[in-house]
């Protein structure tokens, strides 16, 4: 989760394709140059352990913008695909 937010951060989209699960990366993924994502926090987890197939992670990420400052929550799931763990998908809070 956090290597994913230092990629948006830095807007590496390479890193973020590379991290998503093949079956539900998107075809296109346009990052805002005019966002600053500045802060991580780590809400909470479930699995993903050393043994885990799976996991999930809430998360809020801050982020500056001209328009204004705001807040992204989500809980995202992961999976482990050849000892890699990948972004599946994750459902966003208002």
């Amino acid at each position: 989760m956090r290597s994913r937010f230092t990629a948006f951060a830095f807007g590496d989209v390479a890193y973020l394709r590379k991290s998503w699960h093949p079956k539900t990366v998107p075809t296109a993924l346009d990052i805002d140059p005019n966002q600053r994502w500045y802060r991580l926090d780590i809400l909470d987890s479930d699995a993903g352990g050393l043994f885990d197939e799976t996991g999930t992670v809430r998360f809020e990420a801050r982020y500056k913008h001209p328009d204004g400052a705001g807040t992204m929550s989500e809980m995202s799931r992961f999976v482990r695909v050849d000892g890699r763990w990948l972004y599946l998908d994750g459902v966003v809070s208002p």
